[in-house]
């Protein structure tokens, strides 16, 4: 590419901010509840306080996955940059 092409693109900033409230939005409650539930399922199933912790970290490992999928999806609908 050369360089007029790349100085043309411009940050729509409503859509970012849009995107970045959403996920601060949904990252919280994502995160919230592999925290939550990976607490909840290790008393369940009697796996201690490293069981715990463990399947809380494989939870909020998912949660990451969920989030990445979530701002890319929201970055098709609402793209961060336009040319003009």
């Amino acid at each position: 590419m050369n360089a007029s092409s790349t100085s043309s693109r411009r940050i729509v900033w409503p859509s970012v901010i849009t995107v970045i409230s959403a996920a601060i939005l949904i990252g919280a409650e994502v995160f919230g509840a592999a925290f939550a539930g990976g607490w909840a399922l290790a008393i369940l199933f009697g796996l201690g306080d490293q069981g715990t912790h463990i399947l809380q970290a494989v939870l909020f490992a998912l949660g990451v996955l969920v989030m990445t999928a979530f701002i890319r999806a929201a970055q098709r609908v609402e793209p961060f940059t336009k040319r003009g």
